[in-house]
């Protein structure tokens, strides 16, 4: 569902880039709070691992297509909503800038299609009630099947305003929502798992098991995904006929050169770059939490 540049016009892009950096300090506002030193280690290797998944497409069968878990819902649950944004800000930051998955111009239109959505309308609203009634595992199926695909309809929201799709919008919204259906059970049913192990073990180990699972995921098990087009290049492969590439912009062509110059793992061998990816984003968020967890002392005046 990362949308390039191609896709994403200035005029989409840069006020949906404004409303992501808003949320994200919002949320950031909101995570310090009650964001401690002990949540550190549990959120850094989460991250890790929501990042690691999010490298494994897996072939959906008849279809001629791939899917991938997003992890919005997984982290919410996990770590909060707030923290969970942050999470995916900096997962889709450096997806976009050192793999090029993802175009920087379309960065605040992904950070809303798979971070917004997922995180403060598909968690609060269907994980929590049933979360409540004590039905984790099917919260988070409905939660991330609905995450999937209001987010299918956010992405062909942007691509029309775009001007990206010329003609058969709803034909693109059917398919987007047909493709991603199959994607949001695997999803769900992944997500409940996860859930499930948290709750049976203490958050030490549960950050070890993270940790070494997403080094085995980006080492080992990703040499060994779906190569079929993910979901949303299989939609926009179905009405080719009717998308237009938004090449013609200046900001596009600024984009482009950017990415060619930082995405730095993506001409890697693909262990090396895997590997490296997931210490910068163990790093990124690692700086994060310490900032959120640092909090401010008052001194009382005399």
């Amino acid at each position: 569902m990362h949308l390039g540049n191609g896709i994403i016009c200035p005029v989409t892009g840069i006020p949906m880039l404004a409303v992501a950096v808003g949320t994200a300090f919002y949320a950031y506002k909101k995570a310090k709070k009650d964001f401690c030193k002990n949540k550190i280690m549990s959120a850094v290797t989460l991250t890790m691992l929501v990042f690691a998944l999010q490298m494994i497409n897996f072939a959906i069968p008849a279809a001629g297509s791939s899917g991938h878990i997003i992890g919005g819902v997984l982290l919410a649950v996990l770590i909060g909503p707030y923290a969970a944004f942050i999470a995916m800000c900096a997962i889709l930051l450096v997806q976009a800038v050192f793999f090029a998955d993802g175009g920087i111009l379309a960065l605040g239109c992904n950070i809303f299609n798979m971070g917004f959505l997922a995180c403060f309308i598909a968690y609060p609203l269907l994980y929590k009630p049933l979360e409540q009634k004590n039905k984790p595992v099917t919260g988070a199926i409905l939660a991330s099947v609905a995450a999937l695909q209001l987010g299918s309809i956010a992405v062909a929201a942007e691509a029309a305003l775009s001007g990206s799709i010329t003609g058969n919008l709803f034909n693109f919204v059917g398919l987007m929502q047909l493709i991603h259906m199959p994607i949001g059970i695997v999803e769900g049913i992944v997500t409940g798992g996860v859930i499930l192990l948290s709750r049976y073990v203490n958050s030490k180990n549960l950050s070890y098991i993270f940790g070494s699972t997403s080094f085995i995921l980006a080492g080992i098990i990703s040499q060994y995904a779906s190569t079929k087009p993910d979901g949303l290049e299989w939609s926009l492969l179905n009405i080719s006929d009717s998308v237009v590439t938004q090449s013609q912009y200046a900001l596009y062509n600024l984009s482009e050169v950017i990415q060619a110059k930082s995405s730095l793992f993506a001409s890697m061998p693909s262990v090396s770059g895997n590997i490296a990816g997931l210490f910068t984003i163990s790093v990124l968020m690692y700086f994060v939490c310490k900032i959120m967890s640092k909090k401010t002392v008052k001194v009382d005046a005399k």
